[in-house]
């Protein structure tokens, strides 16, 4: 027999995942993306093929064939959902098209289960029954290849030959384009309030009042109760299975509120009061708080079942929400009783990443590469959710190079700093050396008002147009979203962004520390600092004067970096800040300089790069040693990009009300 080598992949993958309303939305998108990939990668084993790169979990795939059982199976997606298997079997035992009927029969199996728990009971007509089946077998687009030529895939792919189902009728709620279950014609139409009034009702807490879903949306949304006892048999004699599942997502809002929530200061029954006025106002939570480990850590029952929503004044001024006014007023009072006279930020963020250069390194030939790459892969991934509960996140997805989370404002960027180091520690941990594959990541901090998919939909092109594309990979790339629109948006090359003096840390977040600090006094840099405004709200006016003509390449500016930093400490000093600290013009350059650093743009150009260089070359303070493999050019023109996320980060979202 001759080996040969299957590719295959599953979609549409951002179509599936990051069409969401809510953070359980994003995340079971996820997770069943990565468990159906996973019944691919089971039907590939089961037929004799050997999957060298990625590596599966056999863990994972223990949980799938039933192998394992319990109440502790995973709940992250952690196999991507396009792979090669090496070494597959091949002619007379290997047939590809059973891995597709694998996939499609483990859909199948999952959404009957969901019909039969939640739609059967009510009856629904023959038309949703129609609509329910059309969607569940028109939505995968499953391409696979057979062949030794790794462009296989990517050209068997462009035939499009996946033609989605017509879609008729209302629109689902979650899912743009696809019809909702009920059948009716239009949005005034009867049917939608008979079809769908006693649904709400059943699953209160899963379907808002306005909500409407498509047949996949509602598998997202309620697969969990049917999860468990699914046990479903496959083609080639295995057994598909599902296992038990909790539901519970932080909101958005929980992790806005995290930090605020842990400091909350009081005796329990102080807490228990707030708890109980919250659920008054807004109906009981679904204990999002109590996942994140700053909340977890105060080990209050009451913090953990607070209801979040209570406590940001958006929600309270909401009358359609909080019609009963008394019951707004107990809230605030039950606020103040224990220890807050502020509001939560209003923020919170998504951390996305991906790898940069594994096609390039499997490239290569040495028949090693691809366990190697595997072993890191494994190694790093394994490390990722501890990471991500240590920075007070929610992993929603680590599988392969990619990693999805989301967290905090607080705790994205050191989160995304440590996530990186892992990854490029498991690679040195598995190639003996250094720069073997990089890690590029986009933060976004978004106001909770933001809708969840404009959010994602953001994170992909800040990742894949601005952190890779622009900066030059190896980068992390920022942007802070409010309701009026993208506020702001800065990016730099890691070793750029990472402080020389505190290895752990972004340079960018120290500054802000040091501001915050110099604002609040010492002790108190935990505070929200309203420090300067006038300094930071006049910085775009004051980088005009300093930068030459934008579009004059050949015109010096008019001050050198030193004469700038010069300037800008005598503005500073002018907006005030003097009064109560006694700066002096030597502290406030210390201030500033730093700051003004993180204004400049910078690029990384890779020596083969044919792309035409602009800038200065630029030497960052801290390169773990010098590669030859890459030149960074700094931009002479600043931007104020840089400078108003400093302010942001030291008053946590606070200037956006």
């Amino acid at each position: 027999m001759t080996d040969q080598t299957f590719h295959f992949t599953l979609g549409p993958v951002q179509g599936f995942v990051a069409q969401a309303r809510r953070t359980r939305d994003f995340w079971a998108g996820s997770f069943l993306l990565s468990w159906l990939a996973g019944a691919a990668m089971q039907a590939v084993k089961q037929q004799g093929g050997e999957i060298d790169f990625p590596t599966p979990d056999d863990t994972y795939l223990d949980w799938l064939t039933g192998a394992k059982s319990g109440a502790d199976g995973p709940r992250q997606g952690c196999i991507p959902n396009r792979f090669k298997a090496i070494k597959c079997r091949v002619p007379g035992n290997f047939k590809p098209e059973r891995v597709e009927q694998s996939v499609r029969a483990a859909w199948a199996a999952l959404a009957e289960a969901v019909w039969r728990g939640d739609l059967q009971p009510h009856h629904p007509n023959a038309e949703t029954r129609t609509i329910w089946e059309r969607q569940i077998k028109g939505f995968w687009e499953i391409s696979w290849a057979l062949g030794e030529d790794n462009s296989l895939l990517d050209r068997r792919k462009n035939w499009r030959s996946h033609l989605p189902p017509e879609e008729g009728g209302v629109k689902c709620s979650m899912m743009a384009g696809w019809q909702e279950l009920s059948g009716a014609p239009h949005p005034g139409d009867e049917r939608l309030t008979v079809f769908w009034k006693p649904i709400r009702q059943r699953f209160a807490s899963d379907f808002d009042d306005d909500e409407k879903l498509c047949a996949i949306a509602f598998i997202k949304r309620r697969f969990v109760g049917a999860f468990a006892a699914l046990s479903a048999p496959m083609p080639d004699r295995w057994t598909l299975h599902g296992w038990p599942l909790k539901g519970q997502m932080p909101s958005t809002l929980d992790l806005a509120a995290a930090h605020w929530v842990a400091r909350l200061q009081g005796s329990e029954s102080a807490l228990e009061a707030l708890r109980a006025a919250t659920e008054a106002l807004l109906g009981g939570s679904d204990r999002g708080l109590g996942l994140l480990r700053c909340v977890r850590e105060t080990r209050s029952q009451a913090l953990a079942n607070l209801n979040s929503s209570a406590l940001f004044p958006h929600v309270r001024e909401n009358t359609k929400l909080c019609a009963d006014r008394d019951r707004v007023k107990a809230v605030m009072q039950a606020i103040k009783a224990v220890g807050q006279d502020g509001d939560p930020s209003p923020f919170y963020a998504i951390l996305l990443m991906d790898g940069d250069s594994l096609g390039k390194l499997l490239q290569n030939h040495d028949p090693e590469t691809p366990r190697k790459v595997s072993d890191a892969l494994n190694r790093f991934t394994k490390r990722v959710p501890d990471l991500v509960d240590q920075h007070n996140g929610c992993l929603i997805y680590a599988g392969g190079d990619d990693v999805l989370a989301l967290l905090p404002l607080e705790d994205a960027l050191g989160c995304a700093a440590a996530i990186r180091s892992a990854y490029l520690a498991a690679f040195q941990q598995a190639f003996g050396r250094d720069g073997c594959s990089t890690l590029s990541a986009a933060v976004t901090f978004a106001h909770v008002k933001i809708p969840l998919t404009r959010v994602l939909r953001d994170s992909h092109h800040l990742l894949d147009d601005v952190a890779k594309d622009t900066t030059g990979r190896d980068a992390l790339a920022v942007r802070v979203l409010k309701p009026s629109g993208e506020a702001l948006q800065w990016a730099r090359p890691w070793e750029c962004a990472i402080s020389a003096e505190h290895p752990g840390q972004l340079e960018i977040e120290r500054i802000a520390q040091d501001l915050a600090a110099q604002a609040c006094g010492a002790g108190k840099t935990n505070e929200r600092a309203d420090f300067s405004g006038k300094f930071f709200y006049r910085i775009r006016e004051r980088f005009a004067f300093i930068n030459p003509p934008k579009d004059r390449r050949d015109v010096e500016p008019v001050f050198d970096q030193t004469q700038a930093v010069s300037l800008l400490a005598v503005d500073y000093l002018a907006s005030g800040v003097t009064r109560e600290h006694r700066l002096t013009m030597q502290d406030a350059e210390m201030l500033i300089r730093p700051l003004l650093e993180q204004c400049y743009p910078v690029r990384r150009y890779r020596k083969d790069d044919s792309t035409p260089r602009t800038g200065i070359v630029f030497t960052p303070a801290r390169l773990p040693k010098e590669t030859g493999e890459a030149e960074f050019y700094r931009q002479p023109r600043l931007e104020a990009d840089g400078a108003l996320l400093v302010r942001f980060l030291a008053q946590k979202g606070a200037e956006t009300r």
